[in-house]
């Protein structure tokens, strides 16, 4: 098993007058786990060391190409990768999206520092080596495993903020794993949140300073404040993607309300709705799919197919 360090929570330690800080190598890790040693043969690898605020989605492309060309070579029957929690989720999706191989890929990551007595890192690694090594043929979607629980990329979210179950899902993954196939992903897209009393200047801004897509972290089933839908138009107008996502935690985006702002007018301004994808996610998928170079109507159908 090809076992990938990033850095993040499980690799840090505690400086006194700074608070946590990446701090072990992926050596240094594995030597505190020594119950990985009979089941399986790990290779170690150190590709980062960043707190999990600090990835870009630049940086996870270029993860996911390390891993595939590791992976290529015939050597091991799947990949564990340690993350920091805070973007896990994304870097997972991400993963999960463009990922060219059909091994398993497993990443994982702790709630605890290294020097914490409750220390999970241990016991999420040996899950996650389980995870690979129980792997069946034809099931190549990416997973994040945390608190001895396997989980979809695509459905995993942090839900808490350091319970030892933090990560949840609806348990349902996709009938069918999608994958985009591009070379790069396209970084200038910004998420845009609704909010009470709202209005369009963060839409305008974000037009203004040269952005391809835009993500709307929209009320309910996909509404926003009445001033928003100028911005959304003049987006559209221009030729940036919109997609609008819920900042709600569960259920599906669809244009459904007809009054200023609602759904109906949402989707008549030309945005497109993200199903049931949040609004994290729906950027990732976006800045896949802008770099993938698909027209706007390859977008729209990637998004709104109803098994998407």
């Amino acid at each position: 098993i090809l076992m990938v360090f990033t850095g993040g929570t499980i690799s840090m330690k505690i400086v006194p007058g700074r608070g946590a800080v990446p701090a072990s190598s992926g050596r240094e890790i594995l030597d505190q786990v020594p119950e990985l040693a009979p089941l399986a043969h790990i290779t170690c690898e150190d590709f980062d060391r960043l707190p999990g605020p600090h990835w870009s989605p630049e940086r996870m492309f270029e993860l996911a190409r390390h891993v595939d060309s590791r992976l290529a070579g015939g050597e091991f029957v799947g990949a564990v990768v340690t993350h920091g929690t805070d973007t896990l989720e994304e870097t997972a999706y991400l993963l999960d999206l463009v990922l060219r191989t059909d091994l398993p890929v497993v990443l994982t990551g702790a709630m605890k520092t290294a020097d914490d007595p409750a220390w999970d890192g241990p016991g999420n690694l040996i899950a996650s080596v389980r995870a690979v090594t129980a792997w069946r043929e034809g099931d190549a979607r990416v997973t994040v495993m945390m608190a001895e629980t396997l989980h979809a990329a695509r459905e995993v979210v942090k839900s808490h903020t350091d319970a030892w179950n933090a990560f949840t899902s609806s348990g349902e993954a996709a009938p069918v794993r999608e994958r985009i196939a591009t070379e790069r992903v396209e970084s200038r897209v910004e998420l845009v949140a609704a909010y009470a009393g709202a209005d369009a200047k963060f839409l305008r801004h974000a037009v203004a300073t040269g952005a391809r897509g835009i993500v709307l972290s929209a009320m309910g089933r996909g509404n926003v404040p009445p001033a928003m839908l100028a911005g959304v138009r003049e987006a559209v107008a221009t030729g940036v993607v919109v997609v609008v996502a819920s900042r709600c935690g569960h259920g599906r985006t669809a244009p459904r309300y007809g009054y200023e702002g609602g759904g109906v007018t949402l989707q008549d301004a030309g945005a497109i709705f993200s199903g049931d994808l949040p609004a994290p996610k729906a950027r990732i998928k976006l800045m896949a799919l802008l770099g993938a170079g698909c027209s706007v109507e390859a977008i729209r159908e990637c998004f709104e197919r109803p098994d998407s």
